[in-house]
């Protein structure tokens, strides 16, 4: 009973805090509405400038390939490489292309023309991937036969049909969503009743330390799958896209990555004084979490001193146990691995966080 009481505590304190509950619906509806249009790693519209020095009918049709094609952004011809080169120094265009002369008769005579791909690789992903892009384009303009057998090429997707970053970024969002929620949220909690004073009428009780650090948790557990329904819900009304795979391994996911973050939030704040040094701390480590967990790149790219923090990072093992059920439709056996560690982290942290807790009687 006492333990009941404690919980409808929690959820009275949520609710007379006018921004918290604002906050708890607001922000998944925001996260996903707007992350899966701008979180894409597709590379588009590339600013390219050519200069033909050919001026040749094969030439001409190479400048149109370009311009017809939807990842660029014909900026013009140029006089001169110099004069492409300054553009791409004052940031109006990303590539250029020259077409050396005799590109026509060079291919005509069955010679290899050397046409030279410049690119800004200030930032290496576009302008590697663009360079890639345009390549494509100046091979099929260069080798029609080339082109032509690859036309009969037929490739399968597994998975991911077509290719839709969305469908591959959603599944990770709901690690955002609820690493946030459930990671901030606590960590302000215990903090902020000792800077008001309130958690001394607490110390004072005969209530043990498992009964309160338990009912800080469940509040935050039943937040986190209030979250994760709003997202599978804006998944599927806002693109269409529902999970192959069962959703109560997507909840049970859920719950394990609540159960870290909340443990995790309560530990920091139990160690801090002030919610500005709970605020640092948990940022801290939600930044660190999230860049070495394989969400934007693949974990198999890290150096090897940095891939072997995945092996510690519950994030890491949930987004690949999400995208495994939400994308492939992987069953418990395919996710078993990822489960058992999220369920160890967990509870070593469960118990470092009612270890942690001084309650001064």
């Amino acid at each position: 009973m006492t333990l009941k009481y404690l919980i409808q505590k929690e959820f009275t304190q949520i609710r007379r805090n006018s921004f918290l509950p604002r906050l708890i619906i607001i922000f998944p509806i925001v996260i996903m509405c707007v992350s899966p249009w701008v979180m894409n790693m597709e590379v588009k519209n590339i600013v390219i400038d050519v200069v033909d020095n050919d001026h040749s009918t094969r030439s001409q049709q190479l400048v149109h390939d370009i311009e017809a094609n939807r990842y660029f952004i014909f900026h013009g011809q140029q006089p001169t490489y110099k004069a492409a080169l300054d553009n791409i120094e004052h940031s109006k265009s990303d590539m250029v292309i020259v077409i050396p002369q005799n590109y026509s008769k060079d291919l005509t005579m069955g010679r290899e023309p050397q046409i030279l791909i410049a690119s800004n690789a200030v930032n290496g992903t576009k302008g590697a991937i663009g360079s890639i892009y345009l390549s494509l384009v100046v091979s099929s303009n260069a080798i029609p036969v080339a082109a032509t057998i690859q036309s009969k090429v037929s490739t399968l997707y597994l998975y991911n049909k077509h290719l839709n970053f969305k469908l591959f970024m959603i599944p990770a969002l709901f690690a955002i969503v609820m690493m946030l929620m459930t990671g901030f949220l606590p960590t302000l909690n215990i903090v902020s009743e000792k800077e008001t004073g309130t958690i001394e009428q607490i110390n004072v009780t005969p209530v043990s330390k498992w009964t309160f650090i338990l009912a800080k948790l469940i509040p935050y557990w039943l937040i986190a799958a209030f979250i994760i329904t709003v997202c599978l819900v804006l998944a599927w009304a806002v693109y269409g896209i529902t999970s192959v795979g069962s959703l109560a391994l997507i909840y049970l996911l859920a719950m394990l990555l609540a159960l870290f973050f909340s443990s995790f939030g309560l530990i920091i704040s139990n160690y801090s004084d002030t919610m500005q040094q709970a605020i640092f701390v948990m940022w801290f480590f939600v930044v660190i979490l999230l860049l070495l967990s394989g969400l934007f790149t693949p974990t198999r790219s890290m150096p090897s001193l940095a891939y072997l923090t995945t092996y510690i990072n519950p994030v890491s093992y949930f987004i690949e146990a999400i995208r495994t059920v939400f994308i492939r439709g992987g069953d418990f056996s395919s996710i078993a691995h990822q489960v058992v560690a999220l369920l160890c982290i967990g509870l070593f942290m469960g118990g470092w966080a009612v270890q942690s807790y001084k309650k001064n009687r």
